[in-house]
């Protein structure tokens, strides 16, 4: 089973981006870390394609490069992030319509070639200097359940879930500046994305 991960920086997780086989230190090297220890008579292939800074239109831009031509038999897409973060930093409005379009041109490719797609919900936490993100980025969270609705053969409703889990414990367990995750959250992060995988086994 080749399983591909795409994204941004939260998929990226440090990899070495000049070795196709690099799968970074984060939630991606996690959740290959424990498939294999899991199903240890099953051939995987893990493929890191996220890309620090990306949005949805980079992500676009390169699906066919790095997904449709890898052939993968399941796609773990999480993206979104930027596309309120770094708008919000040019002080730049959330364009929801060019968001849904390149989002839907994304899904739509994966589906086409032939991949089970897992859809991973974007998280920001509630910490004080993105909190006012949140309006713009609640907007785009709906775009993304609803073309989830539509192409996904699965969801992980992260936001919903690190609302809940740093209640208890507080946020700095999970990240420290609301969006980038740490060790403790990519964990959560690869457990919840093992649990859909394990249903296409």
């Amino acid at each position: 089973m080749k399983i591909l991960f795409f994204g941004d920086s939260i998929t990226e997780g440090n990899r070495d981006k000049s070795d196709p086989a690099s799968l970074g230190d984060g939630y991606v090297y996690i959740l290959h870390e424990k498939l294999k220890n899991l199903y240890e008579d099953t051939e995987f292939v893990f493929l890191n394609r996220g890309t620090s800074h990306s949005r949805i239109a980079d992500l676009e831009a390169r699906a066919d490069k790095e997904v449709v031509a890898e052939k993968p038999d399941v796609v773990v897409l999480l993206i979104g992030i930027n596309d309120v973060w770094s708008r919000g930093e040019l002080e730049a409005h959330f364009e929801e319509a060019a968001f849904s379009a390149s989002y839907e041109k994304v899904v739509s490719k994966i589906k086409d070639c032939g991949a089970k797609l897992i859809v991973v919900e974007p998280f920001l936490f509630n910490v004080p200097d993105k909190k006012r993100f949140r309006r713009d980025f609640d907007r785009m969270i709906a775009i993304v359940r609803s073309l989830a609705e539509k192409y996904a053969d699965a969801y992980v409703p992260l936001d919903e879930m690190f609302a809940g889990v740093s209640q208890s414990v507080g946020i700095s367990a999970y990240s420290a500046d609301g969006v980038h995750p740490t060790h403790r959250a990519a964990r959560l992060i690869a457990d919840n994305v093992i649990k859909k995988i394990r249903t296409f086994l």
